[in-house]
């Protein structure tokens, strides 16, 4: 029996699994499909939220700490594994900001670098940018990592420590649960034993909640991407207009994202949202029109209310916790959140004051808890 059992192998249940396993404690991962497949895959991989003074002080705080963390992540990760995540800190220029003065006064308030600049300064960095901006905004620190690498260097060093057991391929379907406690989580490939249970399911963590008569408010907001075959350079940066983003990687492929769709679980591919993102592409790099369309994927965001994620034991069962809700920046605060919940798990110093995470505050009038 491992003294851990964490259910839901996203980027914040691997990241969960490797802090545990790293402080020397056994952990068991239990993923239905393969580990890192699902919402963790499928971003886009910006090391921050689009338009972070657009959030609470809870949100804040995660992004905050987590900053500055996936270089050296990246960089351990590559030594370990041979996988480079491929952690670009080129930074990020908004095109065209409503809020702008809400921005400098955020940015002034955080210490966080953000200025206007000039049409010749945005132009020297991106010169494919669409022409006819006067100004933009720039935050030269903003990063980005190639998901899809994370989460497999993030699965590859998981396999190969001793303390750490993958148990991929089954899907949970109940808790077996008795004097306030977890016993026993169920699969449909037979029962699991743990110590600690950690919910880090995603869209999935209510579903999962459910089972032991939790109302999680959290649900799957689907997101669709598509990836244009590039020139290497065409773009250098991050570059963001109204609400849709392109972020280049090393090889000079360039995602071009979001949607934000009310789906349910339902995550395919349309041609309406793929005509979306092209246009809006396009709007930015008008040069991508003349790039071939390589891939077009959705995914299941866990939305939340304002974003929120839920971070701590489950009340009324004293061994079963959660990491969920974290919206469109589970990337992002996966760092923080993570540390946040290991840190109480291993009656640590907590990073940062849980209460604004906590479930028992939280869902004192959600209909349905027992």
């Amino acid at each position: 029996m491992s003294e851990f059992l964490v259910v839901g192998g996203g980027v914040i249940g691997m990241m969960t699994t490797l802090q545990l396993a790293d402080a020397g404690h056994s952990v068991t991962l239990v993923e239905r499909g393969r580990c890192g497949q699902e919402a963790s895959w499928a971003g886009g991989g910006i090391v921050s939220p689009l338009y972070p003074w657009r959030y609470g002080p809870a949100v804040s705080r995660l992004s905050r700490w987590s900053e500055g963390f996936y270089p050296e992540l990246a960089q351990r990760l590559q030594e370990e594994t041979g996988i480079d995540p491929e952690y670009r800190q080129k930074g990020l220029l908004y095109l065209r900001v409503d809020d702008e003065a809400s921005a400098l006064a955020w940015a002034r308030e955080v210490d966080k670098p953000l200025e206007r600049v000039d049409a010749d300064f945005l132009y020297a960095r991106e010169p494919q940018a669409a022409s006819g901006f006067r100004e933009a905004l720039w935050m030269p620190t903003l990063g980005s990592i190639r998901n899809p690498r994370l989460v497999r260097s993030l699965r590859t060093r998981l396999a190969a420590m001793p303390r750490v057991t993958l148990r991929e391929g089954g899907e949970v379907t109940g808790f077996e649960v008795a004097g306030g406690r977890v016993l026993a989580v169920q699969t449909d490939t037979g029962p699991i034993v743990g110590g600690q249970v950690i919910v880090c399911g995603g869209a999935w963590a209510a579903g999962l909640l459910e089972k032991v008569g939790i109302s999680l408010p959290v649900r799957p907001v689907k997101g669709q991407m598509i990836l244009f075959k590039a020139p290497p350079g065409l773009v250098q940066r991050v570059v963001l207009l109204d609400g849709r983003y392109v972020i280049p990687r090393a090889d000079g492929r360039v995602l071009a994202g979001s949607t934000l769709e009310e789906c349910g679980f339902d995550k395919t591919p349309d041609a309406e949202a793929r005509e979306s993102l092209w246009a809006s592409a396009t709007a930015i790099i008008p040069a991508l029109a003349d790039c071939e369309v390589e891939h077009h994927w959705a995914g299941l965001r866990p939305g939340s209310p304002d974003g929120v994620p839920f971070i701590g034991v489950v009340p009324g069962i004293d061994n079963l916790h959660v990491n969920a809700g974290h919206y469109r920046n589970g990337l992002v605060l996966a760092p923080a959140s993570t540390r946040l919940l290991v840190d109480q798990l291993l009656g640590r110093e907590p990073i940062l004051d849980p209460a604004p995470y906590r479930l028992e505050q939280r869902l004192q009038e959600a209909p349905g808890q027992s």
